[in-house]
């Protein structure tokens, strides 16, 4: 059992208060959004125990979002630290909010998150809800993982390489599914691209077997909405 296990329990709970939940996104497990001008940014980390690494982690997400929740799994035998009033006294001063998972998912508020209004990181925040709102679905769970991230960019060069699959394009013959596709034949981040005349672009071997490890991609209707990487 790893982190990933408390994402759809944490998810679903995070849903219910209007939500929009994605993970994985800027090195933060779960980055929920809630519709407004600007809108309000929640950070939840998700941990098998509570401790102090968990705390840190809320620490430092603390400058870039509006509210931090703390996520882990509830002891068996209730004698983890989400008992002890230490740690709870000291999730309260810091602003954070505490979430509990039982061993059948049930997610418990141990503790609801206070503004504190730190000093914000506008720069980072922005990354995150630019990065979330561009991201189409919810293809990463939160809570850690050794593969390649689902990013928006991944996204969009998948979409060319798809489009690509039945013989070489021109970087205008892909605008229609996302406008950075020039950007991304010409910066071939992946290496899944390669010139094979002037402005006409064919596969590599990896682009190839990349159609195969992400087979699923989004309609080109939903691409066309895409508007960067």
């Amino acid at each position: 059992m790893n982190e990933t296990s408390l994402y759809v329990p944490v998810k679903r709970f995070l849903e219910s208060l209007d939500f929009v939940v994605k993970g994985e996104i800027g090195g933060c497990d779960i980055v929920a959004l809630r519709e407004g001008e600007p809108p309000v940014v929640v950070i939840c980390e998700l941990k098998l125990q509570f401790n102090l690494e968990l705390v840190l982690q809320g620490v430092d997400r603390a400058t870039v979002c509006d509210e931090v929740w703390l996520a882990a799994r509830m002891s068996v035998r209730g004698k983890g630290r989400e008992g002890d009033a230490r740690f709870r006294n000291l999730c309260r001063r810091l602003g954070f909010g505490l979430l509990g998972v039982a061993a059948n998912d049930r997610v418990e508020v141990l503790l609801s998150p206070v503004a504190l209004s730190p000093r914000k990181n506008a720069r980072r925040r922005s990354r995150l809800v630019d990065e979330h709102q561009r991201r189409r679905g919810d293809p990463v769970a939160g809570g850690g993982s050794r593969n390649p991230i689902m990013t928006a960019y991944r996204q969009n060069a998948l979409a060319c390489a798809a489009a690509m699959a039945d013989g070489p394009k021109r970087p205008r013959d892909l605008k229609v599914l996302t406008p950075i596709a020039p950007k991304i034949l010409l910066h071939n981040v992946y290496g899944w691209f390669v010139r094979v005349d002037r402005g006409l672009y064919d596969l590599t071997d990896a682009g190839r077997a990349s159609l195969v490890r992400w087979p699923q991609l989004p309609d080109a209707a939903e691409q066309t909405n895409v508007s960067n990487g």
